[in-house]
């Protein structure tokens, strides 16, 4: 392509809504063109990217034999009925009605529209184990679209089902795709670490997410640095040291003491002069259409997803103020868990052994020295988010924190959705049972805008080689240089002939332009033909070198095909 054609423009201003560098350089390099909030158009440039993206996963499906397809992205509201979620995906579904006043969406995800579409085809044990995958766009109306393609409401997505008879053949499934996304996020060329993941509302026994380390990243992950483990913040196993039991907690009954106005922890313990860890806070919440109580130690917070795994609802909110009222007696932020007529649900760290400060269930009043166990009766399980010295679950070790961006998550789905949209198959006795299904989903918008976060300086993009728009750009200084000019165009024809991707600068521009625009779109290897060509010398430069090597006019050539070799290019 030589660039008198290309269609792009490049810009010298970061733009002021950018907010992070990803979302900055795919402005500024012409990648993308915004819109409206948290919708972008894919200029050239920035379209070749996202098609090497999916020729890279297209290959790693093909692999191990996953059949490609193509849904709609228009869906009926009929298959989510079905499954529960048309009531429980919440505002981010995007919902639209046809002329007849039909119910549709624009798809969210497309695990009733896969599950539907397999309960049709397959019936038999002998059609499995299967699975299927697409790249598609898909549509999610979030509240605040933010970091460019990052968190959009309109984007490309890999995503795959596996169809297995038990859960033998769902773990060989899941197994299989897992190291075939560990192989497309190492072609990638990015820094990645897999973490244990909450599934949300996707459901199912359980998930893990490839999530790039960036400070940029949306998820909080906290890992390992002895034994290894990893997980999400919503995810991390939280473990209480064990309490000897105490005659003198024993000996003290409840007493309640008043503390008129203090709702919150810190005024509770401003007003009695006592330590966070010395309360507990009970939160009453609705499970599906269930009042619970949910209790942890004063100083913690309340891990919602790990509380609506453990009740196993499928939705989950703080109960409203009349709710409180009329369970309590009291006014919110005196709620507590002696005489509570709700299931109680307390975290591991409430156990036997400690006297706790808790809501006395009446307006302006608190029950000192209440023993759990003796007091109230709970269930407990582990529901607090983790928090900073928390120790490794697995090892003891101190936990590290940091930031990620997920671009790639998988799931054991089990048969949540083949059960309700009664996807089955008839065994060898003609028995009927549910598929035990799998997903696999790769957002790539999100995978492209990760691999700038990580791939960058301050000069733009150093795509890996792997995706790079083009492979190589040759730069003449001055085109109105006959020697250079016909030097260039030699050097585009022969590598041409060779298949690789090669992008000309014939524009009669500055050689500063030209060479900042080339850092700025990040291509790999660039050749500049200026006045040394009279010698028989042009220049040879690596995007993340910052000297030029100089070589033979005749030597150029094969010096880019080692290059490109070498760094993984086709």
């Amino acid at each position: 392509m030589k660039m008198t054609r290309l269609f792009f423009k490049t810009m010298r201003e970061t733009p002021s809504d950018a907010e992070i560098i990803s979302h900055q350089l795919m402005l500024r390099a012409g990648l993308i063109r915004k819109e409206a909030s948290g919708i972008y158009s894919y200029m050239p440039l920035g379209f070749r990217v996202l098609r090497k993206i999916e020729g890279i996963i297209r290959e790693e499906m093909d692999a191990i034999g996953v059949q490609e397809l193509l849904m709609p992205a228009l869906l009926p509201a009929e298959s989510y009925r079905e499954s529960g979620r048309w009531d429980t995906f919440g505002d981010e579904m995007f919902r639209l009605k046809d002329r007849n006043q039909r119910d549709f969406c624009l798809g969210p995800t497309h695990e009733e529209i896969f599950t539907g579409t397999v309960r049709d085809y397959a019936r038999s044990y002998r059609d499995l184990p299967l699975n299927l995958y697409q790249i598609q766009t898909k549509y999610r109306d979030e509240i605040r679209p933010r970091f460019g393609v990052m968190r959009s409401r309109e984007f490309l997505m890999k995503d795959a089902y596996s169809f297995d008879r038990d859960q033998e053949g769902l773990d060989a499934s899941y197994e299989a795709m897992y190291q075939a996304y560990r192989r497309i996020f190492d072609r990638l060329g990015l820094e990645y670490v897999v973490i244990d993941a909450d599934s949300g509302t996707m459901g199912g026994t359980g998930s893990q997410e490839f999530t790039v380390r960036s400070e940029a990243g949306e998820s909080e992950i906290v890992q390992c640095p002895d034994c290894g483990y990893a997980a999400s913040s919503e995810k991390a196993q939280c473990i209480a040291k064990s309490k000897a039991e105490s005659e003198a907690v024993d000996r003290l009954q409840p007493e309640a003491v008043s503390t008129p106005n203090a709702r919150t922890i810190a005024e509770v313990t401003g007003f009695l002069g006592c330590r966070e860890t010395d309360l507990a806070k009970t939160i009453l919440y609705r499970a599906d259409r269930a009042i619970v109580a949910a209790m942890v130690r004063g100083d913690r917070e309340i891990n919602e997803a790990k509380l609506m795994s453990f009740l196993g609802c499928s939705s989950l909110e703080m109960a409203d103020e009349e709710s409180v009222k009329s369970i309590t007696g009291a006014e919110v932020g005196f709620a507590g868990p002696v005489g509570l007529p709700v299931r109680i649900i307390a975290d591991l760290e409430l156990g036997r052994g400690q006297s706790l400060i808790v809501g006395a269930n009446r307006t302006g009043f608190h029950l000192k020295h209440v023993v759990p166990q003796r007091d109230f009766r709970a269930e407990y399980a582990d529901i607090r988010m983790i928090a900073r010295g928390d120790p490794c679950p697995r090892c003891g070790t101190a936990l590290e924190f940091g930031r990620g961006i997920e671009v790639g998550h998988i799931f054991k789905l089990g048969t949540r959705y083949s059960e309700s949209l009664g996807c089955s198959y008839l065994d060898e006795s003609g028995s009927e049972h549910p598929m035990v299904m799998g997903c696999y989903g790769i957002g790539i918008n999100r995978t492209m805008a990760a691999i700038i976060e990580q791939n960058h300086d301050e000069n733009g993009i150093l795509w890996p080689m792997s995706i790079a728009p083009w492979q190589v750009i040759i730069v003449p200084v001055n085109v109105l240089d006959e020697k250079q000019a016909s030097t260039a165009e030699h050097f585009y024809q022969e590598l041409k002939k060779h298949n690789v991707e090669v992008l000309l600068d014939d524009r009669n521009e500055r050689a500063g332009v030209k060479f900042k625009d080339a850092d700025l779109i990040g291509i790999p290897i660039r050749i500049n033909v200026g006045r040394k060509v009279a010698e028989g010398l042009v220049e040879f430069r690596l995007r993340y070198e910052d000297n030029a090597s100089t070589l033979p006019v005749e030597d150029a050539v094969a010096a880019v095909l080692e290059t490109i070799k070498k760094h993984g290019g086709s």
